[in-house]
């Protein structure tokens, strides 16, 4: 079952990373790297329908034929619609299938209503400049009647809620109607929980920052996901909104397009799609007892992937991150607030990062996101005297590499990590599609552990784990084949 390495994710050239042509080895490119497909390791993973024969053309036609259920009668010639997506979309399978999902989606709406006012409005986080770069590259604003990205310093726009005023980006509402874009990676699982996580955009991609910061620096996880729900239920959002359509991931791939009028019912989908499809490679990852991260992928610091799942959530997986009953582990910059003098936790309820995660080595990962925490709270080595100087003005990121030392390449790197964390356990956050590049060690211990997991995961956890959300676990037989229960309807 073990295999050569699979390719990683190609560098990219952004004002947020450094030359690719600095990028003299990747992580896969190791001495004693292999890899293993998560379809071996967990034969009842999804069918996808992308990456496939079909290629790109998958995700129109799927999207075309999702499409067909929803009704798209409020909207009329001469009105104006604004599709709104969030930046993380663009990061899944080199960004194209979402980018399809969107010209789709414009394209459908066109034709059936008659309207040609299609904008697209693209919302993003703590980088201010990345959903322009996505818009150059997919060519967006070709197929968009107007294609902008709204950050979340941008005019604002009053909404009043039940829980009282809360703020949206006004460009993202400056139109008659709004259809909701998004996909079903688990992704933040320390913010949702799975939790309305198919709302979670209305108080994030589409939230002025008074608003957004309830998530980082107020109210924290969980109890922020409420304002989601106020915003979306408001009902200055209820008269514009016309449909959500999400890409609907795995680890392995995309499984379909998923469209609806009824966000919440859609909403319920994501969460088990969350919990089923991810939730034994997050459990998979929690058994590991030692080991090596190489962050090798053109996404920021905690955001880079390994199996669909990013390492930030690694940093927590010791603990069950869908556990409604588990307390928060303070694994992510946003929880440095839980942190007191001498590095001490504030409280004992707040777990730490996983200890599991001896050393990492940041080969290749982007600016533009406070990450300083991380390389604090895990021994780091940076591999390249431009990347550290890249780090190093970071605004975000100032005291980056007062935490990391530099290494002129890769192999050396690791040769060092090795003898100082004394384990040969290597996972590689590269991106790599459809499976896991790691060292023959870790391989031995994934396949060791992974019926185990299985098992537990089936019979024990993701029954708990609808349960704590008022789900019954007997939704479950509607997904007992293979495919997502939507995809052959």
């Amino acid at each position: 079952m073990k295999d050569k390495p699979i390719p990683p994710r190609t560098p990219l050239a952004s004002m947020y990373g450094i030359d690719p042509a600095l990028l003299k080895k990747r992580g896969a490119d190791l001495p004693g790297i292999c890899s293993l497909r998560v379809t071996d390791v967990f034969p009842d993973q999804p069918e996808v329908i992308y990456p496939g024969e079909k290629g790109i053309a998958a995700i129109r036609e799927e999207t075309e034929r999702m499409m067909a259920r929803v009704d798209l009668s409020k909207i009329r010639p001469g009105d104006s619609v604004n599709v709104l997506c969030s930046h993380h979309g663009f990061t899944l399978l080199g960004g194209e299938p979402y980018a399809e999902m969107l010209r789709t989606i414009r394209d459908v709406v066109a034709k059936r209503t008659g309207c040609s006012r299609i904008s697209l409005r693209v919302g993003q986080g703590l980088r201010y400049r990345e959903g322009e770069d996505y818009i150059r590259r997919f060519k967006l604003d070709a197929s968009f009647t107007t294609a902008v990205a709204i950050a979340p310093i941008d005019k604002g726009i009053p909404i009043e809620t039940e829980i009282g005023t809360l703020y949206g980006i006004k460009k993202a509402y400056d139109a008659d109607w709004i259809i909701h874009t998004h996909n079903s990676d688990v992704r933040e699982i320390h913010f949702h929980r799975m939790v309305d996580r198919a709302v979670k955009p209305f108080a994030m991609s589409y939230a002025r920052l008074e608003t957004r910061s309830g998530y980082h620096q107020n109210l924290g996880p969980r109890a922020a996901n409420f304002m989601a729900r106020a915003i979306f239920d408001s009902d200055f959002v209820q008269r514009k909104y016309v449909f959500s359509a999400f890409l609907m991931v795995a680890p392995s791939g995309i499984v379909t397009v998923d469209c609806d009028n009824d966000m919440y019912l859609l909403n319920d989908r994501v969460v088990i799609a969350g919990m089923k499809y991810y939730g034994k490679i997050v459990t998979l990852l929690g058994s590991i007892d030692a080991c090596i991260a190489v962050l090798d992928s053109p996404a920021p610091v905690p955001y880079v992937f390994a199996g669909g799942l990013i390492y930030g959530n690694f940093l927590g997986a010791r603990h069950d991150l869908f556990d409604l009953e588990k307390p928060l582990p303070s694994y992510t910059f946003y929880t440095e607030a839980y942190y007191g003098h001498g590095e001490r936790h504030l409280t004992k309820h707040v777990p730490g990062i996983n200890p599991a995660v001896k050393m990492t080595l940041h080969n290749y990962a982007f600016i533009g996101y406070p990450s300083e925490f991380f390389a604090a709270k895990v021994p780091t080595i940076m591999v390249g005297r431009e990347q550290a100087d890249l780090f190093r003005h970071d605004p975000q990121s100032t005291g980056y590499m007062r935490h990391a030392v530099i290494a002129d390449d890769l192999e050396a790197a690791l040769e060092y990590a090795k003898r100082i964390s004394g384990t040969d356990k290597v996972l590689i956050f590269d991106g790599a599609i459809g499976g896991i590049n790691m060292s023959e060690s870790l391989a031995d211990h994934f396949l060791e552990m992974a019926p185990d997991v299985s098992r537990r995961v089936d019979e024990v956890l993701l029954p708990l784990w609808l349960r704590q959300r008022g789900m019954d676990p007997a939704v479950l037989a509607a997904w007992s084949t293979r495919r997502y229960p939507l995809a052959a309807a």
